[in-house]
Order: structure tokens, then sequence, then C-alpha cells
């Protein structure tokens, strides 16, 4: 076997293996457990006035939460949201956002 087939067998199983295993997926699916009770399990919601959180952009989820967090969102039932973004660090609401993003799509299959 030359090595350009082997470079390529090796490329191919290290990308498999790594699309088997998202540890920032898996992350973000615990730290969104509280997330569920309003946003659905699935990311969409049963309650009307909920949003449906599945598939949703990344950046938009982090921005959401972080002006939840600075009151810039007040509307409505911010105050909820609100209370929930308070014990979120960074980190959180990245992993939280990056889980909502990847829901339902092919990525997640992977």
């Amino acid at each position: 076997m030359n090595q350009i087939s082997l470079l390529l067998i090796l490329l191919f199983w290290t990308t498999a293996a790594a699309a088997d295993y998202d540890p920032s997926f898996k992350i973000g699916k615990e730290k969104a457990k509280v997330c569920m009770t309003c946003h659905g399990e699935d990311g969409i919601s049963t309650i009307d006035p909920y949003p449906n959180l599945r598939g949703q952009k990344m950046g938009y989820l982090i921005s959401s939460l972080k002006d939840y967090q600075s009151r810039q969102r007040t509307s409505g039932l911010a105050i909820l949201m609100q209370q929930q973004a308070d014990t979120l660090s960074e980190q959180d609401m990245k992993d939280i956002s990056y889980y909502y993003s990847v829901l339902g799509t092919k990525k997640e299959e992977e």
C-alpha cells in the first residue's frame, strides 16, 4: 500500500471517529435540560408563547441569552428568561447555543 492510500485511510478513519463523538453537543445537551421544560425536549416548544430553539443559529442564541442577562430583553415572559440567563456563564451560553444550533441537523446525526 502506498503512502497516499494509507494517509487517505487514516484521514477517513479520524474524521469518522470524530463524528461519532462530539463532546460539545453532549455537554450542551446536559446543560440544556432546564431549557427543555419550556422549549421542548427536542427543541420544539409545545407551549404557545415559547419559541422553538432547534436549529437556531448559534450566534443568535448566544446574543439572546446575553440580552436577557443584561436586561436588554424585557417584553413578554422575559423575566423568566432573565432568571435563567442569570445562572449561566459565558461558556454555558456557548454550550447550550451550540447544542440547539446542531439539534435536528445532519451534524447531529453524524
